[in-house]
């Protein structure tokens, strides 16, 4: 099987990474595009509620809890004290589409772009760096790269950029 286009959001808390990521799912996949999603919690975190049928399979340690419905299945792979995967694993577990859109991975070797908001928790750039950021979207004027830069919420423009960078077949 081979490596799907990859592009990543990149930034630090609060910069913007989850909105600008859910418009880009949502104009590729208007423009006829199959998107996939990976995104890198720096916490613990559940998709499933307490008491669920599914919570509690885990919860009595099974390894994989499939939910599968009509409509959706997830697979949810309990860790157990075993190291976080790598990126290149979760990769692989992916169905075939035609892009992956990274949010987080800060230091995967994949091109991305770098989100900055003037909320954001930080506010020293991640580009200088990292080589692999490729362009920076922002709220606020940027002149201090020689990176292009494009408004945050310039959705059309951020998603030809990509396209382009990814080589994305015209739809």
């Amino acid at each position: 099987m081979t490596r799907p286009k990859v592009f990543g959001i990149a930034g630090w808390k609060n910069s913007g990474k989850t909105g600008l990521a859910v418009s880009l799912v949502t104009e590729f996949t208007r423009r006829g595009y199959r998107i996939s999603t990976i995104k890198h919690a720096h916490h613990d975190f559940d998709i499933d509620k307490v008491g669920a049928d599914s919570y509690r399979h885990r919860q009595a340690g099974a390894h994989e809890v499939t939910i599968v419905s009509g409509t959706r299945y997830a697979i949810m792979h309990e860790l157990r004290g075993e190291p976080e995967p790598a990126f290149e694993e979760i990769l692989a577990r992916l169905a075939p589409c035609d892009l992956v859109l990274i949010e987080g991975y800060k230091r995967e070797p994949i091109p991305k772009i770098e989100a900055r908001r003037l909320e954001a928790a930080r506010r020293d750039p991640l580009a200088p760096e990292d080589p692999h950021i490729v362009a920076i979207a922002a709220d606020h004027p940027v002149d201090d790269t020689g990176l292009p830069v494009f408004d945050l919420n310039d959705i059309n423009a951020i998603a030809d950029f990509i396209a382009g960078v990814v080589g994305l077949d015209a739809k």
